[in-house]
């Protein structure tokens, strides 16, 4: 017993759960690409459904449906404007995680 140290816990260096640093890491394989990640814009998909096109149709959805929403002449429009907006908002989220 003099040859521990008296202030050192039982088990210091193990990592969480008691299983050292070491073993704790690389046991799952890492996960898989996703489609649109970086690294996957080898033509796979057609260039009118890439992210620079389709952020652009969407920012278009988004200023169109504004511009509804604060023209005075048609009731038409302007009942339409917020599903345009939308719509275009939604399509922005969904085509970020487009390729490139």
């Amino acid at each position: 017993m003099t040859d521990r140290n008296p202030t050192a816990r039982e088990g210091h260096g193990l990592g969480y759960g008691g299983v050292p640093p070491e073993d704790d890491q690389g046991r799952f394989a890492p996960p898989a690409p996703r489609l649109g990640g970086k690294g996957h814009s080898d033509g796979r998909w057609p260039r009118w459904l890439r992210r620079g096109p389709m952020e652009m149709v969407a920012t278009v959805l988004i200023a169109l449906g504004v511009v509804m929403l604060m023209q005075p002449f048609a009731i038409a429009l302007f009942t339409y404007s917020f599903i345009v907006t939308l719509v275009g908002t939604v399509m922005f989220i969904v085509v970020s995680h487009f390729p490139e």
